[in-house]
């Protein structure tokens, strides 16, 4: 039985969309987790709303740049 190898190797590494994302995805939530420790109220539909957005939309941009680039 032969093991699986991925036919394309050149995306390994940091230019890969798949770091850029993961970069841009930690980058995204620490700078939420400041904005939460410095608004310490319940969480409303909008804080939520803004916390899907500008983790999505960022993480979104990184990977269609990183692919587009590579």
């Amino acid at each position: 039985m032969q093991s699986h190898v991925p036919s394309d190797t050149s995306r390994s590494g940091r230019a890969s969309p798949e770091y850029a994302v993961t970069v841009v995805g930690v980058l995204a939530v620490g700078a939420l987790a400041f904005f939460a420790a410095l608004t310490r109220s319940n969480p409303t539909v909008d804080d939520v709303t803004f916390v899907v957005v500008s983790t999505t939309i960022p993480v979104t941009l990184a990977y269609e740049l990183a692919r587009r680039w590579r």
